[in-house]
C-alpha cells in the first residue's frame, strides 16, 4: 500500500463570495498536505485551486493540474488559466464537466473549500464514487451547503469529513483514505 496520496482541492475559481481568509485558509491547506506528503491534484484554475497550489508550492510540494483545454495554448489563451504553479498539466480537452469527472476519478480524496456550481458537481462525483471527501466549512460557498445536500436521500455509508480548521481537515481525510486502503488491500490477501 502506498503512504503518498493524489489529494484534489475543489473549490471557486472566483472568491468573492468566500470568506473574508479564503486566501489564508487555500494556503493553509496546501501547505498541511504537502506535510503530509500528498500529491496535490486541481482543476488547474484561478481562486481556491490556485490559491491551495500557491501554499503547496512553498513548502516544496508536486502539483499537478487538470486542464479543461486540449492544449497549453487553448488553456493559457481560450481559458485564461495559469500554468506555473504545476509540476505536471494533464490536459484533458473535455472541458469543465468532463475535467471534473476524469480528474476526481484520479485521486485518493477530495477536499471542498468554499465553490460553486463546479464545486458541488466534483463533490457529488466523489460522493457517487464513494471517494473520501474533507468539507471545509464556514468557507462559503457550496462547502457549507453539503453537509445539508448530503444528509438526504442516499444509499449506504459515505465517508464525508466535516471540519472548520484546515489542518486537522487534511490530517482526517488522509486517516480515512489510509483506512480505505487498508480494508482494500485485505480484500486481495
Amino acid at each position: 500500500m502506498k503512504d503518498k496520496f493524489e489529494i484534489v482541492v475543489s473549490g471557486a475559481a472566483q472568491t468573492g463570495h468566500c470568506c473574508q481568509s479564503i486566501k489564508k485558509i487555500c494556503k493553509e491547506v496546501g501547505r498541511e498536505i504537502a506535510k503530509q506528503n500528498c500529491n496535490l491534484v486541481t482543476g488547474a484554475t484561478t481562486g481556491v485551486p490556485y490559491l491551495v497550489a500557491k501554499g503547496f508550492k512553498e513548502t516544496g510540494g508536486f502539483s499537478i493540474g487538470f486542464s479543461p483545454a486540449a492544449s497549453e495554448t487553448a488553456h493559457i489563451k481560450t481559458y485564461k488559466l495559469p500554468v506555473d504553479v504545476f509540476d505536471v498539466m494533464i490536459y484533458t480537452g473535455a472541458d469543465y464537466a468532463g475535467r471534473n469527472i476524469i480528474m476526481t476519478k484520479s485521486a485518493d480524496g477530495v477536499i471542498i473549500i468554499c465553490g460553486r456550481m463546479g464545486t458541488l458537481h466534483e463533490f457529488l462525483t466523489a460522493f457517487e464514487l464513494k471517494k473520501p471527501v474533507g468539507v471545509l466549512e464556514g468557507t462559503g460557498g457550496a462547502a457549507d451547503k453539503i453537509r445539508a445536500i448530503a444528509s438526504g436521500p442516499h444509499r449506504g455509508k459515505w465517508k464525508i469529513i466535516y471540519e472548520t480548521d484546515p489542518k486537522r481537515l487534511v490530517k482526517k481525510l488522509i486517516k480515512e483514505i489510509k483506512e480505505e486502503k487498508g480494508r482494500n488491500h485485505k480484500i486481495l490477501k
